[in-house]
């Protein structure tokens, strides 16, 4: 059977990195088998419902480069492909009667203040309250009379409350729970609308899905999904249940933290490629010892049966890392486009963008690094003078203010302000004092940028800053060190 799956995001805001990776996964374990990898909109939950969601999952799942082969926008001959549209149809209802008519599900007319009176069990350490079939046993009059009357109902699965379930993941092989554990659950709430455990599964079926990938979160409801199937006589899915997504101290990743959804990382400066790539790593290792894939890489390369069992960090630094060497290796152009609004909000005097974006394309992480790398070029910062005591270059304060010195009046003389000029005329002097090139560099480039770390050479930056500005911050240095 050829591999279908999906992603049936709910349109409730932006997409956190566990939802983007569970969409990833399935359209690489889709995508490597030559499988349909569908989307599907799960939009019943009204009260959670978000304006403006449903373009964010679009707009999201194109930047990540996740292309669905059917959805909403994109009939397969499965849909509708919005839940609420399905509903329309009868679906759910007609699927739920046909359990009803199997002794599989009833009517349960229990009002709030009965449910409310219903002794809770503790099950696992959590505290949860078992219905207690009450409705069952109900006769069919009365459950006609009801239905006529128009007396507020919810359909419930009929679960057995003795023996065992067992359902098998993919990962985790059989896991077993006891039959009174189960609840047994709502179907149809008593507004019409399918809860979300049953649409899932009537969807999942009708669509011919083979592979559901979802967080191990769900493993718990898996057995209700699995009596459910029974119930139908319907084959169930394969079940790939996902590793929890953690941050640095290990707890569970908050959907409302600063990285944790897709649109704050591109916000953040992040690449959507790497941002791709990095999410792929969550809980997935390859054979190979191999970090920096392209999509098509992953495609050829993804074995779901290679996905970890144990809870994976979102760990910040190496995402920095990661978006780094995607810079590095990007195109200069594409770059520089992205560079420049970051380049043009940081340096205001009319600089050389261009030469400055060259220097710091090697060098930063995410886009936003720019501003502190290249703030120098606009306004040299304050910085004391201890600066120009380098251990490793031999020089202190007193050598670097005779360097400055002796060079000044070359530095005035000199007509070529650029880089190689400079260099050759520097290179001199240092082969006339007779010491080694960070002797004479380290005091220069201290004295016109004013700071430990840049993006460049003292002879780069001088270029960029040209003959009148270099000359007064090393007379500005000379200044420093005087006094």
């Amino acid at each position: 059977m050829k591999i279908r799956t999906r992603y049936a995001p709910s349109p409730t805001g932006k997409m956190h990195v566990g939802n983007l990776r569970s969409a990833l996964y399935e359209f690489l374990i889709a995508k490597h088998e030559g499988g349909d990898f569908m989307l599907r909109i799960e939009d019943t939950d009204q009260e959670r419902f978000v304006e403006g969601a449903t373009e964010i999952i679009y707009r999201t799942l194109e930047k990540a480069g996740i292309t669905h082969d059917e959805g909403p926008d994109k009939d397969g001959g499965y849909g509708p492909y919005v839940q609420s549209e399905r509903i329309k149809t009868g679906i759910y209802m007609k699927y739920a009667k046909e359990l009803i008519e199997k002794g599989e599900a009833y009517y349960c007319f229990c009002d709030k203040e009965r449910l409310a009176s219903l002794k809770a069990e503790v099950v696992e350490g959590k505290e949860i309250t078992i219905y207690d079939k009450h409705c069952l046993s109900l006769p069919k009059e009365e459950i006609e009379a009801n239905l006529a009357a128009g007396k507020s109902f919810v359909i419930r699965q009929n679960n057995p409350s003795e023996g065992t379930t067992t359902f098998h993941d993919e990962l985790y092989g059989d896991i077993t729970v006891e039959n009174a554990e189960m609840d047994d659950m709502i179907l149809i709430k008593s507004d019409g609308y399918p809860t979300y455990n049953f649409a899932n599964v009537v969807d999942d079926h009708t669509m011919d899905i083979t592979h559901v990938v979802r967080g191990n979160e769900y493993l718990s409801s898996s057995p209700k999904y699995t009596r459910l199937y029974e119930a139908f006589g319907w084959e169930p899915p394969k079940y790939v249940h996902l590793p929890l997504v953690t941050d640095e101290n290990h707890k569970k990743l908050a959907k409302r933290g600063g990285s944790s959804s897709f649109e704050d990382l591109i916000e953040q400066g992040f690449l959507p490629e790497a941002i791709v790539n990095f999410i792929a790593l969550l809980g997935w290792s390859p054979e190979e010892n191999q970090e920096i894939f392209t999509l098509d890489e992953l495609i050829r390369q993804f074995d779901y049966h290679r996905i970890s069992k144990s809870p994976t960090v979102f760990d910040i630094v190496k995402l920095r890392w990661m978006n780094g060497e995607y810079i590095k290796a990007m195109d200069f152009d594409a770059f520089y486009e992205m560079a420049e609004p970051y380049l043009k909000k940081a340096l205001t005097r009319g600089q050389d963008l261009k030469k400055i974006a060259a220097m710091v394309k090697t060098r930063i992480e995410v886009f936003p690094d720019i501003a502190e790398m290249v703030d120098f070029f606009e306004e040299l910062p304050e910085y004391d003078v201890s600066m120009y005591t380098h251990k490793k270059m031999k020089t202190n304060t007193q050598s670097s203010l005779e360097v400055l010195t002796e060079l000044l009046p070359r530095l005035e003389a000199q007509e070529d302000y650029g880089n190689d000029g400079l260099y050759q005329m520097l290179s001199k002097y240092v082969e006339e004092k007779g010491v080694k090139n960070g002797y004479v560099m380290w005091p220069i480039r201290t004295a016109v940028s004013g700071k430990q770390t840049t993006p460049a050479g003292a002879t780069e930056i001088m270029e960029v800053l040209g003959k009148e500005e270099s000359l007064r911050r090393i007379r500005k240095g000379i200044e420093k060190l005087q006094s």
